[in-house]
């Protein structure tokens, strides 16, 4: 069995570095009364969509200019403010010792996603890593994961997606792939299973339990 994580609320925890630089970006458009509130529901969607949200204009112009400007202090600063979740380490040795191939499909630009695995030490782990282009191409889920399925010559059958967020199930489902719901990130316990997801796990150790489930 071929194991798809995402990244994002699933491996690491990124809302310190996410929700400043969607602030700092909306702050240098002059709009940073819609960055006050709870921004966690922003981790998980592609970042395109999120801003043009808080932005509240279809217009693509103003929302690629806050794209860039969140990318601005993202990759300067906000990639860093971030932390693995408790446990993460240990369940990656425990399935990579046991012969999983693991993998990472995430809705974060590729580049950015490298190097946060890379400086927090767990980019050995994975065989791939699949991303979001700088454009927005392979964005969403169910294409970013057509696409890993077909540059690993991979059977959906023989691959198990995990996540937080119901675009990680959904994406999955759009690709015939199983997909085991973490609650320990940003969606919540009816988002996932309204999702489909085939088994919950409130934490890190319990993966292995629902992978074996699952097997």
């Amino acid at each position: 069995m071929n194991l798809i994580f995402d990244l994002d609320g699933t491996l690491t925890d990124p809302e310190e570095g996410i929700v400043a630089c969607i602030r700092y970006a909306l702050k240098r458009l002059g709009c940073a009364q819609r960055g006050e509130g709870d921004l966690a529901w922003c981790i998980g969607p592609p970042i395109r969509d999120s801003l043009a949200r808080l932005i509240g204009s279809d217009d693509a112009r103003l929302v690629e200019d806050a794209v860039t400007l969140y990318r601005e202090r993202f990759a300067a600063a906000g990639l860093y403010e971030n932390r693995v979740y408790d446990r993460i380490p240990e369940m990656l040795v425990r399935m990579t010792d046991s012969g999983y191939p693991l993998f990472v499909a995430t809705s974060k630009v590729r580049l950015y996603a490298v190097e946060i695995l890379r400086h927090f030490g767990l980019g050995g782990f994975f065989r791939g890593v699949y991303g979001a282009e700088m454009d927005g191409r392979l964005g969403e889920k169910p294409a970013l994961l057509a696409h890993l399925l077909e540059t690993e010559r991979l059977s959906p059958a023989d691959c198990l997606m995990i996540g937080d967020r119901r675009h990680d199930i959904a994406g999955a489902r759009a690709n015939g792939i199983m997909a085991i719901g973490v609650l320990y990130g940003y969606g919540s316990e009816e988002e996932l299973r309204g999702s489909g997801a085939d088994r919950l796990c409130r934490n890190p150790g319990d993966i292995a339990t629902a992978l074996a489930a699952l097997s």
